[in-house]
């Protein structure tokens, strides 16, 4: 029984330290890559808006998202889900507006722009 407890507590263990590197990991990335300050604050305002609430993405913000780049937005979100306000939030809802939000500015980016 002892036996059981202990690697139940070593289980635990190993899976907690998991998510405290994996979140310390997400944070380095974003400090090393600048990732915060990519994009204009009207833009963050509007990405955020899409995932988060509702919205659209102006085709001038899926530029700036597209140039802050997929690990940056990715890394960005996650982070943002770890704040206390964020929790209660259905991770895979969030996750998938997430993926949306990128795949539709790839796709406007992609499309070609009315002639003058």
């Amino acid at each position: 029984m002892a036996s059981l407890i202990t690697y139940s507590f070593l289980l635990v263990l190993f899976f907690t330290s998991g998510v405290v590197i994996a979140t310390k990991k997400n944070e380095e990335f974003i400090i090393e890559n600048n990732c915060e300050f990519k994009m204009d604050l009207s833009c963050v305002s509007e990405v955020f808006d899409s995932i988060f609430k509702t919205g659209s993405v102006t085709k001038k913000c899926c530029g700036e998202l597209l140039v802050l780049g997929k690990k940056c937005h990715h890394a960005l979100v996650k982070r943002t889900l770890e704040n206390l306000i964020f929790k209660s939030l259905d991770r895979k809802t969030i996750m998938h507006k997430s993926i949306t939000t990128w795949s539709k500015c790839h796709e406007l980016s992609r499309s070609p722009s009315p002639s003058a």
